[in-house]
């Protein structure tokens, strides 16, 4: 084993001997393209020696051997968590290796008689540098889910016909199929070897659906998943009447019609699906209708130091993600969910517990859905049940948990309210909307609501003098 060892570490050192880190940068085109194929040959090698090293971890972590498990003694509950230890790679890459390494591992019967891997082809290419770990594992992910309808024979000529696309063979492949080209391809053989299928279609959706966060990149939390066709459906829907040019509610009035003509909306359709769905958890959340949590509803708890806020630097963070939330998150969440102070000592010992500052109550929501009607910026047609209540003084500088202080938002327009242009203040109890200048040069304050009997009743103020004159 030292042997080994003591050979990767030469190869690792004659590397880095060989190349440094910048050199590309003084190479001349063809240089840097025929160097970078040459590197990824090594790389190929490399990995494939990896997902070996993974499938004969998993091997001696089987679940059949107990406590005897190699993940076990080495104090780790799964082969991937022993991987992720000893390689600082990523849990999902670990699970990759072991995929790809189970895959193309040959294996002993019970009686000791050699059973090839299941994907020899694959396994020989791997071995050989000619096939990447990321077109195998897309060869044998395709293939793999086919394997219990598909024909043997029919199965191992889709495996030699996509190796030769991989690896530049076959006779219609003149050039390597790359990892996406070669995706395609397999999802062809799979739908080919499994036209029918053993089970109904309905039966396998339930059983791969799912929905998955995954691990924070760029200050985002990215999402995966497959969704049951009906479910699509209604989330389709649901965008769709939320993001159409106008819903058909007739908040605005004729006059906000002609001012605002343009609403001024910049956000992406991407963007926009993200703020719906932000609505609908909000209000899946407040509704009462979901099980609890420690006897209350389903509470984000958000941690930010008084005096990170008071600055307005630093970061806060929300448990149930692991990336800290920028501050002005954590003033948008305090201003719909309240905030209790917490103080410790020096030595992190809790001294004080303040209350819970009081939110609005269902009673005051109810009144000032009925005074704003939704979302209080024109344009915007998101309504009341999916909004938030906004402080418009903050609470923390002393503002009133009072329906005189408090307007409808949606959650787009709450979240980007320092920072979109618009402007709100409450006169005699009544909201106000400044537009932004970029959208309303010069405009001025004027009253906003979408309440439908409050625009009755400017419609009959209006009619009155009318009236009068005839």
């Amino acid at each position: 084993m030292t042997g080994t060892r003591d050979a990767l570490e030469q190869l690792r050192s004659t590397l880095a001997d060989v190349l440094g880190f910048d050199d590309a940068a003084g190479w001349s085109d063809d240089e840097l393209l025929t160097n970078m194929g040459a590197l990824e040959c090594l790389g190929r090698l490399v990995d494939a020696h990896r997902a070996a090293f993974a499938g004969e971890v998993a091997e001696r972590s089987r679940l059949e051997l107990g406590a005897e498990r190699l993940s076990s003694r080495k104090g780790c509950r799964s082969a991937a968590e022993l991987i992720e230890r000893v390689t600082q790679a990523s849990a999902f890459e670990a699970r990759r290796r072991i995929a790809l390494g189970t895959a193309t591992r040959a294996r002993a019967g019970f009686t000791g008689e050699p059973i090839a891997a299941q994907f020899p082809l694959v396994a020989s290419a791997l071995a050989a540098g000619d096939l990447g770990a990321d077109a195998a594992s897309t060869i044998i992910r395709e293939l793999d889910r086919t394997r219990p309808v598909a024909d043997p024979v029919a199965l191992a000529t889709a495996e030699q016909a996509l190796v030769a696309e991989a690896t530049g063979r076959g006779d219609g492949a003149p050039v390597c199929a790359t990892a996406d080209e070669l995706r395609v391809q397999a999802q062809a053989w799979s739908t080919f070897l499994d036209q029918d299928g053993r089970e109904p279609d309905d039966e396998r959706a339930m059983r791969h659906r799912g929905f998955r966060l995954g691990r924070a990149r760029a200050g985002l939390i990215p999402v995966s998943g497959d969704l049951m066709p009906e479910v699509a459906a209604k989330l389709t829907r649901l965008f769709d009447a939320h993001l159409s040019p106008r819903s058909g509610t007739g908040f605005m009035t004729d006059d906000e019609r002609a001012s605002l003509a343009e609403t001024g909306e910049q956000r992406t359709s991407d963007q926009q699906r993200h703020d719906v769905l932000a609505a609908v958890i909000d209000t899946a959340a407040r509704s009462g209708e979901h099980p609890t949590i420690g006897g209350a509803a389903p509470t984000v708890l958000v941690s930010v130091r008084a005096s990170d806020l008071a600055a307005g630097r630093g970061r806060a963070h929300a448990d149930g993600v692991d990336i800290p939330i920028s501050l002005r998150a954590a003033r948008h969440m305090i201003c719909t969910g309240g905030t209790q102070t917490v103080v410790f000592d020096a030595d992190g010992r809790i001294i004080e517990l303040g209350a819970q500052d009081r939110c609005f109550t269902p009673h005051q929501r109810r009144a000032i859905t009925l005074r704003d009607g939704a979302c209080v910026i024109p344009g915007c047609s998101v309504p009341a049940s999916w909004c938030e209540i906004h402080h418009v003084i903050p609470d923390v500088d002393g503002g009133p948990t009072h329906p005189d202080n408090g307007v409808l938002l949606c959650w787009f327009h709450h979240r980007s309210i320092d920072t979109s242009g618009w402007g709100i203040q409450m006169v005699r109890g009544v909201p106000h909307i400044r537009p932004p200048s970029w959208l309303d040069p010069g405009g001025g304050w004027r009253p906003a609501t979408k309440s439908p009997t409050r625009l009755a009743d400017r419609r009959e103020r209006r009619e009155r003098p009318r009236e009068g004159v005839a």
